[in-house]
């Protein structure tokens, strides 16, 4: 396997890893709302969240099924994906933390 490769396995080994992550925190949120009015904005965020997970994960399938299709390995290399993951799990632990309020 060359470095190319390699380095690409590890972001899909790392994008899977943060995407569990996030999962996690959804989880967690999802289970802290209460039926309140004052989380109507809770719940409206948590649906952006979801959105854009969504969405994420359906770009990061569509470069898995490129790779194994033997496309051009540099696709994944200059998507950088992580930080995206990063910035969405940072804005849902500012959720919780509000929520825990």
């Amino acid at each position: 396997m060359t470095g190319k490769n390699q380095l690409v396995e590890q972001h899909i080994l790392e994008y899977g890893s943060r995407l569990k992550h996030f999962d996690e925190l959804l989880e967690q949120a999802e289970q802290g709302i209460t039926e309140t009015p004052k989380h109507d904005e809770i719940r409206t965020k948590l649906k952006e969240l979801q959105q854009k997970r969504d969405e994420l994960t359906s770009h990061f399938e569509q470069m898995k099924l490129k790779l194994d299709k033997n496309w051009e390995v540099e696709m994944i290399e200059k998507s950088g994906p992580m930080g995206i993951w990063d910035t969405l799990a940072q804005d849902l632990e500012h959720l919780l933390e509000r929520m825990k309020l």
